[in-house]
Order: C-alpha cells, then structure tokens, then sequence
C-alpha cells in the first residue's frame, strides 16, 4: 500500500468518525436537496445486506435501516457526511425482490432511472454484488441503466466472509470479467464484510477519493 493509499485511508476514518446524519428521504424528485454537494450512492439486490454495510462503513448501527423484509424501502435516503458538510451519501431503494408488486417495481425504474440521470452532483454509484452469488441477470439491469446514464460505478462484494477463499477469489475473477467491456464501470472490485469489518477502510477511502478527484 501505498503512502498516498494510507493517508486517504486514514483521513476517510476521521471523517466517517465525525458527524454523519440523516437528511431526508424522496420518494420523487420534487423532495430531492439542492445539489450544492457531490453525492456517492449506493445500489443493490434488496437482501444484498446495503444497510449492514452502509452502517458497517458510518460505524454507526441504526444510520440505516435493516429489515427482515426485502424491499422495504422504496425511496431515495440522503446523509450529509462531515461539518462543515462534504459530501452526501445516497441510499438507493433495493431492487430484485421477487414478490414486489409491479406497479412499485415501475414506480422505483422510473425514480432511478430519472435520479441517475438527471442528477449532476451524482460523482459515483457503488453496486452491492452478494459474493455468494455473483452477479445476476438484475445487477446487470442495474449496470445497463448506469452504463445509459454515463454514472461511473463501481463493484462492491458483500457478505465474503459466508465463502471459502478460494470461492471469494473466483468470484471477484468472474465479476472483473464479466464488467471488464462496460463503458462506466471503475476496473476494481472491493471486497467487503459487514460483520467482520473486511475492506470498509478501503471502501471508506474509495467513497473519499469518489469525492474529491472524480
């Protein structure tokens, strides 16, 4: 690691540290804040364990909400991260969950599809991928309306410490391969477990760098 690696990394701990706080949730995009601050969001799977890691990466435990029920949340969260405010972060509402009714599934598209697209201050997306299972027909849903929307996103792994090593290694080659030709995909995958506290220092400082050089 790098010494510049090291200093990003530390200087994203004292920052996560610091103060982090709720500031609104838009279930459209009349309620979304000024765009007076770069945004980072966060997309994926409803039961990919997004709100374990976000608050996993804030080190607080209730900044997000988990829920036994996939789904859930249906709206766009906003945080302000820092005082003076740097940056926000973004909890996008899950998607995949089978037993959603369509009319929400359509509701959440056009959302989504209307934020990334519409949203100047959006610097970077992370894409939560369950290492246990790679990624699935709806990531790749995901990373087309992000590819369309020309928002730079990049691969997060989650929950790698439910597989064998050897398991998690493979599937960081296959998810490499597999986003290798998109056109706004970041090449490199960051590892993470919630529960253990793998690779959040790491993810901490690339939610940073996001930030601060694009």
């Amino acid at each position: 690691m790098t010494e510049e690696n090291t200093d990003l990394i530390e200087e994203a701990r004292k920052l996560f540290s610091g103060p982090i706080a709720f500031l609104k949730s838009a279930p459209t995009l009349d309620f979304l804040p000024d765009m007076d601050v770069n945004e980072v969001a966060f997309a994926g799977r409803s039961n990919v364990g997004k709100s374990s890691l976000l608050n996993a990466l804030t080190n607080r435990n209730g900044l997000a909400r988990t829920s036994n029920t996939p789904g859930r949340t249906q709206e766009l969260n906003f945080f302000d991260v820092g005082v003076p405010l740097r940056f926000r972060l973004v909890d996008m509402p899950g998607y995949g969950y089978a037993k959603a009714p369509k009319d929400v599934v359509r509701k959440w598209k056009f959302l989504v599809n209307d934020y990334l697209r519409g949203r100047a201050s959006l610097k970077r997306a992370l894409v939560l991928v369950d290492s246990r299972h790679g990624v699935k027909d709806v990531d790749n849903d995901m990373l087309d309306m992000l590819d369309g929307a020309a928002v730079s996103y990049r691969i997060v792994l989650t929950k790698a410490d439910k597989i064998k090593a050897s398991e998690l290694a493979a599937v960081t080659q296959a998810t490499a391969d597999a986003i290798r030709k998109r056109p706004a995909a970041h090449p490199d995958i960051i590892v993470t477990s919630s529960e253990k506290g793998m690779g959040i220092p790491e993810l901490r400082a690339a939610v940073l760098q996001s930030v601060t050089q694009g």
